[in-house]
């Protein structure tokens, strides 16, 4: 398998760890809101390829994804709520949770939170080590990364050294693109803010120290295998993680490959909570299937933009539409392997268009099942497939469908084939379409 490195700008064969085994851990949300697709397509992108590299290539995969449940969006949403910011954040874990079964996506290893009492602990831990190696100073009672202790940083971001500014710094958890300075690794105590003493001074993790710390602790020594996100997570705070891992344990990098998907964009601007342009999962599954949402997004290369549409979900619903209805009807077995087109399209640094075109190819039931479930799709009935219906249509339920198929059969069955033809154009003018066979009557929505 070839992987894009970010951190070479070059696509490498990818070597797993001893016993064949992977680790990866994945930038997770930040649980102040429920998630929208430009979240949820990096989600994607990264279950394609641990699917890959667990199903095709037969690796063990570890994979940590975490939640950042503390940060100055995740205090100031609670503060607003009224709520103590556990409970602020659990009922964004719970959406968030409901939306990945609803994308088909597979639950993973280990999905640490940053207040866990264990985490917080690794993150002491971490600011002590950076602290002996003399890469920290105490400000207003904050803890800051000085970045001017390490000539290598910005490797990652390909960061002009010589631009940066030295003794600069900045407190927020986010900070402008290519803005270099030094960064805040435990925040000060404000008033009405949460707060640990496991640092002294005290006061609360910033953002970059919570991922180092967890990845590090749950999956072991540095370089790890695979550490993935976002392309905006390239600076700052990736380079970030590589500048406290290497500082506090003297390892080079932090990860061996760094993989990073592009935005998904709507009307040519990135889509962003910020920028209020957003559309979430549990929205759009009141109008599509959740496999149509995940089949939109990776129907672009992984590294490439994503242009979102309506029209491309629909499209996306047609597409499976086609391939659910050559499984329909049949017994069908996933094929003993996944066919080797869809195979040698991911193992192409995850070349998801090129598998969704070799699939248009398939022809046997049973390779088509392997390959789409080799994408996290085809996981349903076929018949439960044609049954969904989007929320609020108001479309007749399955069980109004049943009973309106089980009246038409008792009017053929009384000759009364008038009532029998009512029943059926009654059924196909609420989109309902019935098809009748020698194993009785089946139906679908149309």
């Amino acid at each position: 398998m070839r992987l894009y490195n970010t951190l070479t700008r070059s696509e490498e064969d990818f070597a797993p760890g001893p016993g064949n085994s992977v680790r990866m851990y994945t930038c997770g949300l930040t649980v102040y809101a429920r998630g929208h697709i430009g979240n949820f397509r990096t989600f994607i992108c990264v279950d394609v390829l641990r699917r890959t590299l667990k199903y095709l290539l037969g690796y063990q995969v570890r994979q940590v994804m975490n939640f950042t449940d503390v940060d100055d969006r995740t205090i100031i949403g609670a503060q607003k709520a009224g709520m103590e910011l556990r409970a602020y954040t659990d009922q964004y874990i719970a959406m968030f949770r409901e939306d990945a079964r609803a994308l088909g996506l597979e639950q993973v290893e280990e999905t640490p939170r940053a207040t866990d009492e264990a985490n917080l602990q690794a993150m002491a831990d971490l600011i002590r080590a950076l602290d002996k190696n003399g890469h920290t100073y105490v400000s207003d009672g904050s803890i800051y990364f000085k970045i001017s202790t390490l000539p290598t940083y910005g490797k990652l971001a390909h960061l002009d050294a010589e631009g940066m500014k030295p003794g600069a710094r900045v407190d927020s958890d986010n900070y402008a693109k290519e803005d270099a300075r030094d960064f805040v690794l435990w925040k000060a105590t404000k008033p009405d803010e949460p707060t640990w003493t496991v640092v002294d001074p005290p006061g609360r993790p910033g953002w970059h120290l919570e991922c180092s710390a967890m990845a590090l602790r749950l999956l072991g020594e540095s370089p790890i295998d695979i550490h993935a996100g976002g392309i905006d997570l390239i600076f700052p705070h990736h380079e970030n993680e590589i500048a406290q891992s290497r500082s506090a344990f003297g390892h080079a990098l932090m990860a061996k490959y760094w993989m990073h998907n592009g935005f998904v964009n709507v009307s040519g601007e990135k889509m962003s909570k910020s920028l209020g342009n957003f559309f979430t999962v549990h929205e759009l599954l009141d109008q599509y299937p959740g496999e149509a949402i995940r089949l939109l997004l990776m129907s672009s290369h992984y590294r490439q933009p994503l242009d979102f549409t309506h029209d491309g979900l629909q499209q996306a619903k047609a597409t499976l539409d086609r391939w659910y209805g050559a499984l329909r009807g049949k017994r069908v077995t996933p094929a003993d392997a996944v066919p080797a087109s869809v195979e040698d399209a991911l193992s192409d640094d995850l070349n998801t268009p090129l598998a969704i075109s070799a699939m248009h190819q398939l022809d046997a039931p049973g390779e088509l099942l392997a390959g789409g479930q080799a994408l996290g799709l085809l996981q349903h009935d076929a018949e439960a497939w044609f049954r969904w219906t989007p929320v609020g249509t108001g479309g007749p339920t399955e069980a109004q469908i049943e009973a309106a198929i089980a009246a038409r059969q008792a009017a053929r069955k009384a000759k009364d084939f008038k009532e029998a033809d009512r029943l059926r154009d009654d059924l196909k003018a609420k989109g309902v379409i019935l098809e009748d066979g020698p194993k009785g009557t089946s139906w679908k929505r149309g």
